[in-house]
């Protein structure tokens, strides 16, 4: 689950539906969802092959309404890169400790430097980086000590929240999560680590937001996020790391489906302690 760990061994992996309560086959319940409403798209021409009224057949143009132009947002550009930089992190390309000047990156991008500079402005506010006067941005260093205090506050916040809501939310609630469980399974099997990065986050999101605590979601997801940052000088993560990180995933469905408190603290605090290692 965390990105920065060094572990020694592999952890086993959680067979779903090991839990009382949970399924026999370890499926969740089916979700179903609802199909739209008539089958209509807006702007798509009605019965009898005529636009509805105040709709204009496509490929017609009034002289009075021209089609407004594209126009490419430059913070969208900015916001690929910052994408693009994260990911760097958590695969180990940018190096702990090593400076990186917005020019060389930007043309490793082919952008310029400006939306390099202040996407590496936003991960200096997230402490991913420091900036370097005249030179240009060094990769922060992290040791264990910082991985294992990150971890202890997201068990603070994280633990107490998934046991409430193991307590109060319906098991069919929790269907809607198996994909993004999936989906860490997948990546870690490919061993994709700025892929499982992301789609582990999206997971912890998804369960955290059942809460309705917009403001929790912001603060979990943000720690959440430097958790993953590689540690300075430490090993890439292993393949089967991430598979045992994401069988826990999958686990811990199966465990809130079954109200099953003990198994869920259990693996939660787990499943963060597993930076510390």
């Amino acid at each position: 689950m965390e990105q920065g760990s060094a572990r020694e061994g592999v952890r086993p992996a959680y067979a779903p539906g090991a839990f009382s309560g949970a399924p026999a086959d370890g499926r969740m319940p089916e979700c179903r969802v609802p199909e739209q409403a008539g089958g209509e798209r807006a702007g798509v021409e009605r019965a009898g092959g005529r636009p509805a009224d105040g709709e204009q057949a496509r490929g017609e143009h009034t002289h009075s309404e021209p089609p407004a132009p594209r126009v490419v947002q430059r913070h969208s550009v900015r916001g690929q890169i910052l994408e693009a930089l994260r990911a760097a992190l958590v695969d180990g390309e940018l190096v702990p400790g090593q400076v990186y000047s917005a020019p060389a990156l930007g043309a490793r991008f082919g952008v310029s430097a400006t939306p390099v500079r202040e996407a590496m402005q936003r991960l200096a506010v997230e402490g991913a980086v420091e900036v370097v006067p005249n030179r240009g941005f060094r990769v922060s260093e992290r040791g264990p000590r910082e991985l294992a205090e990150l971890a202890e506050v997201r068990a603070l916040i994280e633990v107490p929240v998934m046991l409430g809501l193991a307590r109060t939310v319906p098991a069919h609630r929790w269907c809607g999560l198996r994909p993004l469980a999936e989906a860490t399974v997948t990546a870690a099997a490919v061993g994709d680590r700025a892929a499982y990065a992301e789609s582990d986050r999206a997971f912890h999101r998804a369960v955290l937001m059942l809460s309705g605590n917009e403001q929790l979601v912001a603060v979990a997801d943000e720690l959440h996020r430097r958790s993953q940052w590689p540690l300075v000088s430490g090993p890439a993560t292993r393949r089967a790391d991430l598979l045992a990180d994401a069988s826990e995933h999958t686990a811990l469905l199966d465990a809130l489906v079954s109200q099953d408190l003990a198994v869920v603290q259990a693996l939660v605090r787990e499943h963060f302690a597993g930076a510390d290692r």
